[in-house]
C-alpha cells in the first residue's frame, strides 16, 4: 500500500462528521434607527443519502476512538485498538475486497489458502488504522456528492485537505458501498481515482506470477511484522 493511500486511510478513517453550516448570523441591531430588512435565510442543507449517512457514521465513530490518545504500549490503547478494530471491520468488508482483489488467482486456491489469505489481509488493513491512534492528523473533509455505478454500487465522494510536515495537500477520497443486510458496507476506498481493489490486484497478480502464492502470503506476513513492529501492536 503506497505511503499516499495509508494517509488517505488514516485521515478517512479519522473523519468528523462535517455538519452543514447554519443560518447566516443576524446583523447587529442598530439603537432605535430603523432597521435593514432581515437577510432572507439560507434554504436548508439537503438531507444526505443513505450511503453518505452511513461513510459519516462510520468516520465518527473511529475519528472518536482515534482521538482518545493513550500512552504507548499502554492497555488502554490495546483496548482502544480494539474497538478500532471492531468498528472497521463492522464498515469495511475486508473480505469481499480480497476476493475482488484475488479474482484472478481464487478459483485457484484451496479453502485453507483463501482464509490465510483474507486473515492476513484483514489484519494489514485494520493495523493502518489502528496506527491513527499515534498519528496526529490535520485536515478537514468535506462530503461532495453520493451516486449509483452501473452496477448499483453506491458511491460516496469526499474531499481531503491536510497538513504533512506543514506542507498542505488534497486528497479525493470515495467509498464504493453494497448493501448488506440492513447496512452498507464499504468494499472499495478510492484514492485520486484509484482504488484499494485495483491497486491489490495489481500488485498481487505480480507477485504471484514471480513468487507464487507462497511468495505472496510470506511478503504480507513481513510487511505486517512491520507494521507491528512500528506500533508495539499485538503479533496474532
Amino acid at each position: 500500500m503506497s505511503r499516499r493511500l495509508i494517509v488517505a486511510l488514516l485521515i478517512s478513517s479519522a473523519a468528523p462528521c462535517l455538519l452543514a453550516p447554519g443560518l447566516a448570523a443576524a446583523g447587529p441591531e442598530s439603537g432605535g434607527a430603523k432597521q435593514a430588512p432581515a437577510p432572507t435565510p439560507a434554504p436548508a442543507p439537503a438531507k444526505d443519502g443513505p450511503g453518505t449517512a452511513a461513510v459519516k457514521q462510520a468516520n465518527t465513530t473511529i475519528a472518536n476512538l482515534l482521538k482518545q490518545k493513550a500512552a504507548p504500549g499502554s492497555k488502554e490503547e490495546k483496548d482502544l485498538a480494539k474497538q478500532v478494530t471492531a468498528s472497521v471491520r463492522n464498515f469495511i468488508d475486508i473480505d469481499e475486497l480480497g476476493k475482488r482483489a484475488m479474482v484472478d488467482q481464487w478459483p485457484k486456491l484451496s479453502k485453507a489458502q483463501q482464509e490465510q489469505f483474507l486473515t492476513l489481509l484483514r489484519e494489514l488493513i485494520e493495523d493502518n488504522y489502528v496506527r491513527g491512534l499515534r498519528a496526529n492528523l490535520d485536515y478537514k473533509v468535506t462530503y461532495t456528492g453520493e451516486s449509483v455505478d452501473k452496477p448499483g454500487n453506491i458511491v460516496v465522494t469526499t474531499k481531503i485537505d491536510a497538513q504533512r510536515k506543514g506542507r498542505p495537500f488534497s486528497v479525493e477520497v470515495d467509498y464504493v458501498l453494497a448493501r448488506e443486510g440492513d447496512k452498507l458496507r464499504a468494499f472499495d476506498i478510492k484514492t485520486d481515482g484509484v482504488g484499494l481493489v485495483e491497486n491489490y490486484r495489481t500488485t498481487f497478480n505480480k507477485i504471484v506470477a514471480k513468487d507464487g502464492f507462497d511468495g505472496l502470503i510470506a511478503k504480507m506476513k513481513k510487511k505486517q511484522a512491520g507494521q507491528q513492529d512500528a506500533t508495539g501492536a499485538p503479533k496474532g
